[in-house]
């Protein structure tokens, strides 16, 4: 067994001392400011000093080095201790600590990846940690690298049930090279935490969920730095410290007092408490952070191609959420940094067969889909891996949050949703997706993918492992005829013509399931000499609204249709109609889903909802009429 060596009384010294003088750039800052969290940095400033002065390994001048260890801030409205750490490293320039939160100042209120130190973005509560966890996982089973992820918590944020479901996650995958400490300051910002200062309650609830669980006095250095070190002996656990602090520790008439969240100190107090901070710090010895192990391997996630092209029939039916399974395969075949995650939906999503092949790249994240997303956005950082997170596209509206924070995190992971709309059938309401187009369209960092075909489908898929930022892939669940040649090519934002005569009515714009209806209508159109243009836009954002205007002017009655397996509210239509807005002369006609479905056959759906053959057939018949 390893033997401890307590640091000596001058290097103990430093870090107390680091850490009131983390406190002092912490309250200058927001003070200057005018707003900010200063008693939120004060009751973490001990572990913050340990951490990055004594624990962490990394190097200060290169934070996105892979052999770092990596620390996420859970707690993200103490950006201005960890602003004030990388000022002490020297990273950062101790002046620019004053341009906390002004306008064009890289140092924003909570902490995001336009500052090189920082991996995700946090300040939703609940999220760092699922973060820090697939971080952790990367680590241990990808990288099999020696850095180690560490996380910072609030108290207050362990009410929310994303840090539960991360911490079962971490437990179950023995991520022993994770460290989470929770700053148990007892505040919340309007009221106590619901536990207070009842550390052991903690320590049970962790250790219940299976990590190795440490008390200690969260402003004694001493302390600290034994709990780090034990935690670098534990084995095929992860590991937790709950820390006991005081909410705005150091600052007299305000250490654990209520009502001083998230304000500033008054500038006319400032230099008095400033004053008395810096009368504690009584040594001079300059700290060094340890250099890291350099074992990370190169990682190069460029132009990722599909293994083999697509090799369907002509008119062969394959469903698309079949064809996603085949393609990811393929995908994991070229490149050995394409992971898989699912929330045990892989026999339905298909990306089983992913784990057929590449069993030790799929994450099952069991039914927890914000820690799914989450985890996924952890593994992602530092360009160590393509991500390719699945579940039914209705269960990643649980997970919302996960998502807007991916895009503030500049995320590129990508998330594959099956069983689309309506047409699931009998499983009924509770399991449809009919809102996910809406919702990914309102991320700004996302594109989303919607393939009426299997060869569409492959293809999709291909490009995501392409393309930055967030990705969303739109599945259907019934089997679909192959519309495309196998050598069709494609690209993000340009759409497909896959009708067009000169004596085209009307254009329809379709995708997926609706895609196939419309097909059927304009062939049964056409025999009774009716003929429409059909759009297949392949992406529903970016939007390829040039070919859909072109298509249109090209019509004799110059009106477009949509149809789609999905709500009104947000999807397909809205973009065409969105698109169309300074195109006056042109109408849009939107066929969708009204109201909550039920349980019946797909075909009885469709046609109940008015988005099926007869119904477009009847639309485009209701116009050359009128």
């Amino acid at each position: 067994m390893a033997c401890y060596h307590r640091p000596d009384a001058s290097t103990l010294q430093a870090l107390k001392d680091m850490a009131n003088t983390l406190r002092i750039h912490s309250i200058t800052a927001t003070t200057e400011a005018g707003s900010g969290h200063p008693t939120s940095c004060c009751s973490a400033a001990e572990i913050m000093s340990v951490l990055f002065f004594h624990a962490m390994k990394y190097k200060p001048h290169d934070p996105k080095n892979p052999n770092n260890d990596r620390f996420v801030l859970s707690k993200g409205h103490a950006a201005p201790i960890l602003y004030a750490v990388w000022a002490e490293v020297g990273y950062l320039n101790v002046e620019q600590l004053l341009t906390l939160r002004a306008m064009g100042s890289i140092l924003e209120g909570h902490p995001v990846p336009k500052l090189a130190f920082v991996d995700v973005a946090t300040g939703s509560l609940g999220q760092g940690l699922g973060a820090a966890a697939g971080m952790a996982y990367t680590g241990k089973y990808f990288d099999k690298a020696s850095y180690r992820v560490y996380c910072l918590l609030g108290d207050g944020e362990s009410s929310e049930g994303s840090v539960w479901e991360a911490m079962a996650f971490a437990s179950f995958y023995k991520l022993d090279n994770l460290l989470a400490v929770i700053d148990v300051n007892r505040l919340g910002q309007s009221d106590p935490a619901p536990l207070q200062h009842k550390v052991e309650i903690y320590r049970k609830r962790c250790e219940a969920f299976g990590w190795n669980t440490e008390v200690v006095d969260g402003h004694s250095v001493d302390e600290l730095c034994k709990a780090f070190w034990q935690a670098t002996l534990v084995e095929n656990k992860p590991c937790v410290i709950i820390a006991k602090t005081m909410k705005g520790k150091g600052i007299e008439g305000v250490e654990d007092k209520e009502n001083w969240h998230g304000k500033p100190i008054p500038k006319d107090k400032m230099e008095e408490v400033i004053q008395a901070i810096k009368s504690r710090i009584l040594g001079c010895k300059k700290l060094i952070p340890g250099q890291p192990v350099e074992n990370a391997p190169d990682v190069n996630i460029e132009d990722i191609k599909l293994a083999a092209p697509p090799k369907y029939k002509h008119a062969e039916k394959v469903a698309t959420r079949k064809a996603f399974g085949t393609a990811l395969a393929k995908l994991g075949c070229s490149n050995d940094r394409v992971v898989a995650l699912d929330g045990d939906t892989k026999n339905s999503t298909f990306s089983e067969m992913f784990k057929k092949e590449h069993h030790k790249r799929y994450i099952e994240c069991f039914i927890a889909e914000q820690n799914m997303v989450s985890v996924g956005v952890g593994c992602c950082t530092r360009n160590r891996t393509v991500v390719f997170a699945c579940t039914f596209s209705t269960f990643f509206s649980r997970a919302f949050d996960q998502i807007r924070m991916a895009a503030i995190s500049e995320s590129n992971i990508n998330l594959v949703g099956s069983h689309c709309g309506i047409s699931i059938g009998e499983d009924g309401p509770s399991q449809m997706g009919l809102e996910d187009i809406a919702m990914f369209r309102a991320i700004p960092t996302a594109t989303i993918f919607y393939p009426s075909d299997a060869v569409s489908t492959e293809r999709a898929v291909e490009l995501a492992a392409n393309t930055k930022g967030i990705c969303f892939i739109r599945t259907s669940r019934p089997e679909t005829t192959i519309i495309y040649k196998n050598t069709e090519v494609f690209d993000v934002g340009k759409a497909k013509v896959l009708r067009k005569t000169d004596k085209d009515v009307v254009t329809v714009v379709a995708a997926g399931v609706t895609m196939q209806e419309t097909l059927t209508a304009a062939t049964q159109l056409a025999a009774q000499d009716v003929y429409i243009r059909v759009v297949d836009p392949f992406t529903i954002k970016p939007l390829d609204d040039k070919t859909i205007i072109c298509c249109t002017k090209g019509t004799k009655k110059k009106q477009v249709i949509t149809v789609e397996d999905h709500y009104y509210e947000g999807g397909l239509g809205e973009a065409v109609t969105a698109a169309l807005a300074l195109e006056p002369t042109m109408t849009v006609h939107r066929m969708a889903v009204s109201g909550v479905p039920f349980s019946a056959t797909p075909a009885e759906l469709l046609e109940r909802f008015q988005i099926d053959a007869k119904a477009i057939m009847k639309t485009v018949k209701d116009i050359i009429g009128n």
